[in-house]
């Protein structure tokens, strides 16, 4: 325990830990502007384009997640401990950049071409063609705004206030162009302009600022930069299996009253896992470097989810009346269930993405994640059919608490094999 504590007062008194702590803040910052943001224009939308145009903007937006794991195809995680990795090698640092820029526009343009054919085969896709395609700017706004490549530098002010100035100015358009119900298909295209603008911004910054140079596209590497990160793709997209089934599962079997306890309760849990996300996103490009540092993050990480989780569980009634309603009371057991997983996906969080991936154990992550969610497909028949929501939330609980263990134990194995080779190296 003295140990410990030894070892967290040395990297809190070191330089590196300002900039952790300084990019904490920014990313803090940055998370309460996406929730505020939208917070502020969704009474005034809610009233001028009404239900219809909310439903529209709701669908494309829906199908963009899963086109915007795909364009991503895990870079965010594979490129930030690349670039965190080799920051002081500048050559390396401009090929590790170029290769995942092109390799994002190939994978930009496979999707346009996927969204394309679901518009002239499918009727919904079709009549709500203008509204995806407004919405599909996004994918190229990310290209251009790598915020991975800011994270792995950990000049985390220049995104976070990029972002924050673009969504103030395109929230304020809302307000003095969206007027009629017709105009709701400004709302994406607004939101869409904001990450092109800042895009392009940041890619000065990149360019000129910090010299990194473009090299030009090669096939053959292309694709290899691409199959680098088939595991983390495969990791990211997984447990939207077990996620997004069990919520489309429980509204057919449920319907839409036992979804909405199911959402209100999940909207909730999302916003503390953001939260405690800015941790494990703000500490990857500092534990690439500092791998042996892992025990220090771990201690603090879990130190404060666990608290955050006893908050949630046990103010679960008093959160709901206030920022719900009375009719949401059920949805207090979905809050208490979700809580105790919370704790479990940051352990998963910890151990997968700060440890199996820093270690280039991708694939070890992505069986684990891949087996856990099938399993979850398949628990989510029962549980949802016999206990509606309530089994909803143990289904998503069961498997956040998995991934949690089984990734813990793949880690502690790794790192006991790891212990093992070198004191037979050092014996010799």
């Amino acid at each position: 325990m003295i140990n410990l504590k030894e070892k967290i007062s040395s990297v809190a008194n070191s330089k590196e830990a300002k900039t952790v702590v300084g990019n904490f803040i920014w990313l803090s910052a940055l998370q309460i502007a996406g929730y505020l943001f939208p917070l502020i224009t969704m009474p005034y939308l809610a009233r001028v384009i009404g239900v219809e145009g909310y439903g529209k903007i709701a669908f494309a937006a829906a199908i963009m997640i899963w086109i915007q794991i795909f364009s991503e195809w895990g870079f965010n995680q594979t490129a930030t401990r690349d670039v965190a990795q080799n920051r002081d090698n500048p050559e390396k640092v401009s090929e590790i950049f170029s290769n995942v820029l092109w390799a994002r526009i190939l994978l930009m343009f496979i999707s346009l071409a996927i969204v394309l054919l679901l518009i002239a085969v499918i009727p919904k896709f079709k009549k709500e063609a203008s509204v995806i395609l407004i919405t599909f700017l996004l994918v190229p706004g990310h290209i251009l705004f790598p915020d991975w490549f800011f994270q792995a530098i950990e000049k985390m002010r220049y995104i976070s206030i990029l972002n924050i100035v673009t969504k103030l100015v395109f929230t304020i358009a809302v307000f003095v162009f969206i007027k009629h119900p017709q105009d709701y298909i400004l709302q994406p295209l607004f939101v869409s302009l904001g990450y092109c603008l800042s895009g392009c911004i940041a890619l000065y910054f990149i360019l000129y600022k910090w010299k990194i140079k473009i090299s030009r596209p090669n096939f053959g590497t292309i694709f290899a930069t691409i199959k680098q990160s088939t595991n983390i793709f495969i990791n990211n997209i997984a447990p939207n299996l077990y996620n997004s089934f069990s919520q489309m599962l429980l509204g057919i079997i449920g319907g839409t009253t036992a979804n909405g306890i199911y959402e209100g309760g999940n909207k909730l849990y999302n916003v503390s896992s953001s939260f405690l996300s800015v941790l494990t996103r703000t500490f990857f490009p500092f534990l690439s470097r500092h791998p042996e540092k892992h025990g220090v993050y771990v201690a603090i990480t879990m130190s404060i989810t666990i608290f955050v989780a006893s908050v949630l569980f046990i103010f679960a009634p008093l959160v709901i009346r206030i920022m719900l309603s009375s009719e949401f009371v059920d949805s207090i057991i979905v809050v208490r269930i979700l809580a105790v997983s919370l704790i479990f996906m940051m352990l998963y969080d910890c151990y997968g993405m700060c440890y199996l991936i820093i270690h280039k154990q991708e694939k070890i992550l992505r069986q684990i994640t891949l087996y856990v969610s099938i399993l979850g497909i398949m628990i989510s028949w029962i549980l949802i059919k016999n206990y509606s929501y309530l089994g909803a939330a143990i289904t998503v609980a069961t498997c956040r608490s998995l991934l949690g263990i089984t990734t813990f134990v793949a880690a502690k194995i790794l790192d006991k094999k790891a212990i093992t080779i070198y004191s037979q190296t050092k014996s010799i």
